[in-house]
């Protein structure tokens, strides 16, 4: 697929899921601007992504609304606008009861995967708009229609970001701007304190998301797949 001349802000673009997608992006020739919380991150993840093609970055916590506009102002600043969002910064505190996760802990969770979502394309639907359209990728996960216990906060995030998605999606369709929300099962990553290693081979690469996105962006201009569930094919037998 060719995006050149197209222009793509992926939040939490350092890593794991989100430094996938930005490479697929920048490598089909698209520009590509990320940001994540830690300013060694970007430095190396702009490094990495510049030798593919034309991309920059900022620090940027998505809790904080004034930091995501500036992240907006600065990607319109340096490639004129934007045509595609990937707001995949997350955060999930595992392993806590209700009773044992703090009030901090379960308002940073939402802050950052629902409010900072919110945020992102408060920004992006008039940018995206004065473009002609454009596309939003909300990354959620299947914990967003699945409940388990010890992961109460992350749950409601989830189930949260799910609604307001679907809300969106339907808000800005006319406007040739496409909303959909990607929601992956067990991702090789080390999100959630997990560890990316060969034996857990058997869980979705973070390289399976970015194919999914830009199977999405391929999709014809009357096609809409607002939720696509994608799952590991072969997880260790019960």
């Amino acid at each position: 697929m060719n995006l050149t001349g197209k222009v793509a802000i992926v939040t939490g673009g350092t890593k794991g899921i989100g430094y996938a997608i930005a490479e697929a992006l920048v490598t089909a020739g698209a520009s590509v601007f990320v940001c994540s919380r830690t300013r060694s991150d970007v430095e190396e993840a702009v490094e990495r992504l510049s030798t593919l093609g034309q991309a920059a970055g900022k620090l940027c916590d998505v809790r904080v609304e004034r930091e995501v506009e500036a992240v907006f102002e600065s990607c319109k600043n340096r490639f004129g606008g934007v045509d595609i969002v990937v707001n995949n910064a997350g955060i999930g505190i595992m392993g806590k009861t209700v009773e044992e996760l703090s009030g901090d802990e379960f308002r940073a969770t939402l802050e950052t995967n629902l409010f900072g979502v919110f945020y992102a394309c408060h920004y992006a639907v008039p940018m995206l708009k004065k473009r002609g359209g454009g596309y939003i990728f909300n990354i959620s996960s299947l914990a967003g229609q699945n409940a388990h216990p010890k992961m109460a906060a992350y749950n409601a995030s989830k189930y949260g970001l799910n609604g307001f998605t679907e809300a969106l999606m339907q808000e800005v369709r006319q406007d040739d701007i496409k909303v959909s929300y990607i929601c992956p099962g067990s991702v090789n990553t080390s999100f959630g304190n997990d560890t990316p290693s060969d034996q857990k081979s058997w869980q979705i690469q973070p390289q399976d998301i970015a194919q999914i996105v830009m199977d999405l962006l391929a999709m014809n201009a009357n096609v809409l797949p607002s939720k696509v569930e994608v799952r590991p094919s072969r997880p260790p037998k019960p």
